[in-house]
């Protein structure tokens, strides 16, 4: 089989065995070399979502992957998002821009039809750059999915790539996830997979040995590298909540964030995990709020069913008893909206067409319109008695909230944003990302009680991330078997 060298397309056996770093890795070997190398994943489901320049949407992992190709994203990067927001239903984004939302029957049916964006956008990418890394999703070998597939091997038999697959050694049963997926391919399938590749390895390589040679004797394909496990790591989560935290001789300050059902970018917390002065915890179904200097209300998909979820919990007493000891409380985007008076969505745009009684802490009021807002944006931040600060970061949201004085504390580029309430207790704002620049973080945090900040360096933090999993690649993986045609960039001295 002639298989096209322009593109590489990563696998796994399942879900979290390591597909989105493994990508974000070689892009950033690839890059390091001086090759063109841009990011891919056709369809992606996750809550976790970026904005383009341009105003479009995207999953987070693939904004994080074109970081690491040192290059700006654009939504040919991701041309399908699936963003759920029921258990059976998803709002189907397609290059970018909102389509519709459909059911898991009904998607299944339409995906014949958005093969044809998928492939536009894989042929822009293709036009642009030497190389593209492409991203599978979940794993190739879920048979009740293959019919009419563009995210695994429905993909790359279409576009003729070649595939390596990844398998988490650290969930166990790793020779029966790679063995396995494979004999569940088509022969045309396993003819494509290059190799394999061992994630989360930890111990002697050694005792490994014995089965690394089983499972190339039985299946043909090489094992391409074997990659310890990095503790530590800082890169950001596809969609999965990382509660992983760095080690602090003294965290003075206690955050709470609720998860609600429908969560969406709790990235926004990763720069909380990293900062070694606070003790972030999300508390979760049926679970109570501990004591906090700060709670948090994130953003969510379905921000009124995830009201009436949280007032289900019990977390609204809990809330305004915190308050009424003298807490700080913040919410972002659903969580802003959720900490005013009413919310109404007459369109039914997140559900059942109606209205709900917010939480009544901020003077504000939000109507659900059909043209969601996306926008990347800058500007500043000022809260009581500080200096004001340079903020940054995105919007994505269906609200328009009114209410919004001229002097609100978040001063964009293009309008006022957010509110102060409670005597300045209550803090509201549509600005994902705000704790990502040194000085809007600990201009919050000293906000919410934090006197002496030392809040690290997050952008450098994430760079340094993308270069540890890239080093890595470098000292583990065979590189030169995936491209031959670059072998000599791959010699080290």
């Amino acid at each position: 089989m002639q298989l096209t060298t322009q593109a590489l397309m990563v696998q796994g056996t399942t879900s979290d065995a390591g597909k989105s770093v493994l990508a974000a890795g070689l892009c950033r070997v690839l890059a390091r070399k001086g090759i063109k190398v841009a990011p891919f994943k056709s369809q992606n489901m996750a809550l976790n979502s970026a904005v383009t320049k341009d105003g479009g949407e995207i999953g987070r992992a693939q904004a994080v992957q074109a970081q690491a190709c040192c290059i700006e994203p654009t939504v040919h990067m991701n041309p399908v998002l699936l963003k759920p927001n029921t258990d059976i239903g998803a709002q189907v984004i397609v290059q970018g821009k909102a389509l519709a939302d459909m059911d898991a029957v009904g998607y299944h049916g339409y995906k014949k039809v958005v093969m044809g964006p998928v492939m536009e956008s894989f042929g822009l990418l293709q036009s642009e750059f030497q190389t593209v890394i492409v991203e599978g999703a979940g794993s190739p070998a879920e048979i009740n999915l293959r019919e009419n597939d563009v995210a695994n091997m429905g993909f790359a038999e279409k576009a003729d790539i070649p595939v390596i697959i990844i398998a988490d050694i650290d969930r166990g049963g790793v020779f029966a996830h790679l063995y396995g997926t494979l004999v569940l391919l088509s022969e045309s399938e396993q003819a494509r997979v290059k190799g394999f590749v061992i994630n989360r390895f930890r111990g002697d390589i050694k005792l490994l040995e014995s089965g690394l040679d089983w499972l190339e004797e039985k299946t043909g394909k090489p094992v391409l590298g074997v990659l310890p496990y990095l503790h530590g790591l800082m890169l950001e989560a596809e969609d999965a909540i990382n509660v992983q935290q760095v080690e602090a001789a003294e965290q003075q300050m206690k955050v709470v964030v609720p998860v609600l059902t429908r969560v969406s970018n709790h990235t926004d917390f990763d720069p909380l995990r990293m900062h070694p002065q606070v003790n972030l915890q999300f508390v979760g179904k049926g679970e109570l709020m501990p004591p906090a200097d700060l709670i948090i209300l994130p953003g969510t998909k379905s921000v009124r069913s995830d009201l009436a979820f949280l007032r289900q919990q019990g977390w609204d007493k809990q809330i305004a008893r915190h308050v009424r000891l003298g807490g700080k409380l913040m919410g972002i985007c659903g969580g802003y909206q959720m900490l005013g008076e009413h919310i109404a969505d007459p369109h039914g745009i997140e559900g059942e067409a109606g209205e709900s009684q917010a939480l009544g802490y901020l003077q504000t009021a939000t109507v659900l319109e059909p043209e969601k807002q996306l926008k990347q944006t800058t500007g500043q931040l000022q809260l009581p008695g500080q200096e004001p600060v340079a903020v940054r970061g995105y919007e994505i949201h269906a609200g328009v909230t009114q209410g919004v004085s001229a002097d609100a504390p978040v001063q964009l580029v293009d309008g006022p944003d957010g509110q102060l309430g409670i005597d300045n207790q209550v803090f509201g704002t549509y600005l994902h990302g705000i704790f990502e620049q040194k000085e809007a973080c600990g201009a919050i945090l000293r906000w919410a009680g934090l006197e002496a900040t030392q809040t690290p360096d997050f952008d450098l933090m994430r760079e340094q991330g993308i270069d540890r999993v890239a080093d890595t690649i470098e000292q583990y993986m065979d590189l030169a078997k995936l491209w031959p045609e670059w072998a000599d960039k791959f010699i080290t001295e």
